[in-house]
C-alpha cells in the first residue's frame, strides 16, 4: 500500500487545471532533459561535466537550468565538495528516484513499440 503525502486540496493536485500546483509540476519536470537527467543519473552520483557528456545535445545552459528545477523540486541533490575549483555532484533523492521508476517503464515502452511507431508516422507521413 501506497501511503499518500500530499497535504494540499485536491484542486493543487488535479492535472486539468490550468492553475493547480500538479500541472505546474507536471509541466516542468515532463521534459525531455529533465527525464534524460533522471535517468542518467539513475542510481549514480555524477558530475555536471559527467552529466553533460552521457546527454547528447544538451547545451551548459539547459543543463543548468534543468538542474536547478530538479533540485528546487527535490528531486536531485547538489553537494559542493570545498576544494579548489569546487567540486559539485548531482545525485537522485528518494523522489527522484521513485520518478525513475515512471521514467524507466517510458524508456521501456519506447524500446518495445519504436517499430510500430515509426511505421505509423512513415505511413501518416506518406
Amino acid at each position: 500500500m501506497v501511503t499518500k503525502q500530499f497535504k494540499g486540496s485536491p484542486e493543487d493536485a488535479d492535472l486539468t487545471r490550468a492553475d493547480s500546483l500538479g500541472r505546474e509540476i507536471f509541466s516542468d519536470v515532463a521534459n525531455k532533459w529533465a527525464l534524460l537527467i533522471i535517468e542518467c543519473l539513475g542510481d549514480r552520483t555524477l558530475r555536471f561535466s559527467a552529466l553533460r557528456d552521457e546527454i547528447q545535445g544538451i547545451s551548459h545552459k539547459m543543463l543548468t537550468q534543468n538542474l536547478r528545477m530538479l533540485e528546487r523540486y527535490g528531486l536531485v541533490v547538489r553537494t559542493v565538495h570545498p576544494t579548489v575549483p569546487p567540486r559539485v555532484e548531482y545525485n537522485l533523492t528518494e523522489p527522484g528516484r521513485a520518478l525513475r521508476v515512471t521514467i524507466d517503464g517510458l524508456c521501456d515502452w519506447t524500446h518495445r513499440y519504436i517499430g510500430q511507431i515509426e511505421e505509423a508516422r512513415r505511413r501518416f507521413d506518406a
